[in-house]
């Protein structure tokens, strides 16, 4: 076996290297969507198509990059050569939906094909035929309209294919933009090649073949202690998605099912009882619904487990042939198949190992790409009316609470897990005419529980001049994020639309807006379940909450049963023991 020294030098020293093909993809990108919101990851994979080092990639792009390298030997068998790039974001051959475009790079040393480094990057555009790379309504992949390249050379002793460079800017309303992303994804790809040929110098073929398979072999092992100190269990647990007014009136109930065997340490997952393939844009694919689920695994287990192929091995999954989850049949769209279905199954999946009793599992957290979120385009008053897209992240929604922890306000959506970053707001009004006339959080929102989950957010935002198409794609406006354990539920979100004289509109959760000068959205997200009975909540925490205006005084006595005496104002705000105490078992009672 090799040195668990050296073992974890060369584990770091991967990791290492994701990170620097992370930070070359931020700062070189143009769009904000991938600058400021950082909606992209980096990875990379074994020559031989095993997930080896993910390091800090958003959960919901990384299982499934395998899939994909693999995909790309095949297509291009005995005609992969050093030098070489492809660019993939087909959703049926384990991309995760059209909007991410994956770029992967073969690295070979002496000859051999090692790895492939891969930068999977959201897109601003990808030539939909709406301008927004969501698509919620789209019935089918023609209606969708993005390119889609399966496994595409783009580049041959690394030198662009300008066939393939033209094509792009032929259909993609901001081609400099998306010009300046894809160099960044290259980029990002190239590097990771420079830095594992050194590695391989330095360590030689031997000695790295013997790292990845003693690696692999460590992660299993982890993952093995963790399910054998798990309970023998059969879990299953539903959710809902929102309903799509005259399409899908009841939204689709989705299923996840669940046996722990900690006898052979296996978790086997069954995703086969969900609904066919529906003709519009939710359908996910293999990568994103797979990534979703195995996300939320990992949230139920030790926090430092590596996410590799090694750890992998200890579970299975079983799918539908057709169907709305994993399985989607062309040309059924995958337009939104990395939020809406798979933000569903990653809480439900999480919230499913709470069944085990308190202490495992996670709440649900908020869902939905809300006002905050949303795809905004038109053409910009300052710049002589040039055109614009960027999807945005200035908003968020409130995460879970877990057995030891309160819900993360910088949560985003399941499928992120905090992993991105929320835009600046001064960036988004210099790149585009809009204005964020208020961004806050929402008091009294949290879920209730031991541990709360985190508060929603409200943003209103206004266009300075042209109008601004905003594409709104948001779930997670009717059934609320649950919580678990006794902890209360979260509540929905919501979206308006504000009049020249401040009236508001409620919009439906998908919709898309021509936002005129004089109005403006607003928009609020969608907050995280409580974990826990609230009664057993820290009195410290609950007068923190109060002092930081995150829970009122009145949800603090009704809910907490935690009553105060004296005021904010002054700083004399304190917990009143014995009337808490009282309170505390009147509402027990």
């Amino acid at each position: 076996m090799m040195d668990p020294v050296l073992l974890s030098v060369m584990a770091n020293r991967l990791d290492g290297i994701v990170r620097e093909m992370t930070n070359t993809l931020l700062r070189a990108a143009r769009s904000a969507v991938i600058s400021s919101a950082r909606d992209f990851s980096c990875c990379l994979v074994t020559g031989d198509d095993q997930l080896l080092a993910p390091a800090e990639g958003l959960p919901v792009h990384i299982f499934g990059c395998h899939i994909q390298t693999a995909n790309m030997r095949r297509y291009h068998a005995g005609d992969i050569r050093r030098g070489d790039a492809y660019l993939d974001n087909d959703p049926y051959g384990g991309n995760t939906h059209p909007a991410d475009h994956t770029f992967m790079v073969p690295i070979f040393f002496e000859g051999e094909h090692l790895f492939t480094s891969v930068a999977k990057c959201h897109m601003a555009d990808i030539g939909n035929s709406i301008p927004s790379s969501y698509f919620v309504l789209a019935r089918d992949v023609y209606h969708e309209g993005a390119l889609v390249f399966p496994g595409v050379r783009i580049q041959r002793d690394f030198k662009n294919i300008e066939d393939i460079v033209r094509m792009c800017r032929a259909r993609i309303r901001v081609p400099d933009q998306w010009y300046g992303d894809y160099l960044a994804g290259l980029g990002s790809a190239r590097v990771a090649e420079r830095r594992l040929e050194e590695f391989c110098a330095k360590y030689g073929v031997a000695t790295v073949k013997n790292f990845m398979a003693e690696w692999f072999d460590y992660s299993e092992r982890r993952m093995v202690e963790n399910i054998r100190r798990m309970p023998r269990a059969k879990l299953v647990n539903k959710g809902r998605s929102d309903p799509l007014e005259g399409i899908l009136p009841g939204g689709l109930e989705l299923t996840v099912k669940i046996e722990i065997d900690p006898d052979v340490a296996m978790i086997h997952v069954d995703l086969s009882d969900n609904p066919p393939c529906v003709d519009v844009g939710l359908n996910t694919s293999l990568g994103a619904a797979t990534s979703a689920v195995v996300g939320a695994i990992f949230n139920a287990l030790d926090k430092d487990l590596p996410r590799n192929a090694g750890s992998f091995r200890r579970l299975t999954f079983k799918y539908a042939e057709e169907s709305v989850v994993a399985a989607p049949r062309f040309p059924h769209s995958c337009s939104m198949g990395t939020t809406n279905v798979s933000e569903r199954l990653v809480n439900i999946t999480q919230s499913a190992f709470a069944q085990l009793g308190d202490g495992h599992g996670l709440s649900e957290g908020g869902t939905g790409l809300g006002a905050g979120m949303a795809v905004i385009s038109g053409k910009d008053h300052r710049r002589g009316d040039a055109p614009f897209v960027n999807r945005m992240m200035l908003s968020t929604n409130g995460g879970p609470a877990s057995p030891v922890a309160d819900g993360w306000v910088n949560y985003a959506i399941p499928v992120i897990a905090g992993l991105m970053y929320r835009d600046s707001v001064e960036v988004d009004e210099l790149k585009h005419p809009i204005r964020v006339n208020s961004l806050e959080i929402v008091p009294d929102s949290s879920g209730a529980g031991r541990h709360r989950g985190a508060p929603a957010q409200q943003i209103e935002l206004a266009a300075t001049g042209n109008p601004v198409t905003a594409v709104i794609s948001c779930d997670g406006q009717h059934a609320p994020p649950r919580g678990v354990v006794g902890g209360h539920d979260g509540t929905a979100g919501k979206t308006w639309l504000l009049g020249e004289n401040g009236d508001a509109a409620r919009l439906p959760n998908v919709v898309q807006v021509a936002l005129q000068k004089g109005q403006a959205l607003r928009g609020r997200d969608s907050s995280g379940g409580g974990y826990g009975n609230p009664l057993d909540r820290g009195l410290d925490r609950v007068l923190h909450d109060v002092l930081e205006g995150w829970e009122s005084r009145e949800k603090a006595r009704d809910v907490y049963g935690v009553v105060f005496t004296g005021e904010i104002e002054d700083e004399t705000l304190a917990v009143d023991i014995a009337a808490t105490e009282a309170r505390r078992a009147e509402l027990r009672a």
